[in-house]
């Protein structure tokens, strides 16, 4: 029994020391949405996000509410498609913990489009979930000159 206990305690430890720090995972996330955007992959791009009424996407002065809405106004403006969505890139990301569960983004954005490229600043409200962290609240702005 003793055996069996001191090898529970050192899974456990090994599991730990190998597990991600939420501000690497908050990383992660950020990078698998970008490279899901520019893979044409919609979808995937959103599951980063709540899949819940309770999401907050604010932008050019409008407040929406939900998955589906923040999704169906990305593939409005975007499409759903590699050719059409265009190459995504964040940069400058500041990750802010407050507390085991929650965190806050600071971030910079640029999308080349196949038209036109833009830009600017995005603010994210993290929680983690079920183990996974997901964002709540999205603020996005672009650069003024566009």
């Amino acid at each position: 029994m003793r055996k069996l206990a001191l090898l529970l305690v050192t899974l456990t430890l090994t599991v730990s020391a190998f597990a991600e720090s939420p501000e690497d995972a908050i990383r992660s996330l950020v990078t698998k949405q970008a490279e899901a955007w520019n893979r044409g992959d919609l979808e995937g791009f959103m599951d980063g996000y709540l899949n819940s009424d309770e999401l907050v996407f604010t932008s050019s002065s409008r407040v929406r509410r939900g998955w589906r809405v923040t999704r169906d106004a990305y593939q409005k403006r975007y499409g759903a498609a590699k050719e059409t969505m265009g190459t995504l890139a964040f940069s400058k990301l500041e990750v802010h913990p407050l507390g085991p569960d929650a965190a806050w983004v600071l971030g910079r954005w640029d999308l080349a489009e196949p038209k036109e490229s833009s830009g600017g600043i995005f603010t994210l409200v993290l929680q983690r979930l079920d183990g996974k962290w997901l964002i709540v609240h999205d603020h996005t702005s672009a650069d003024p000159s566009e």
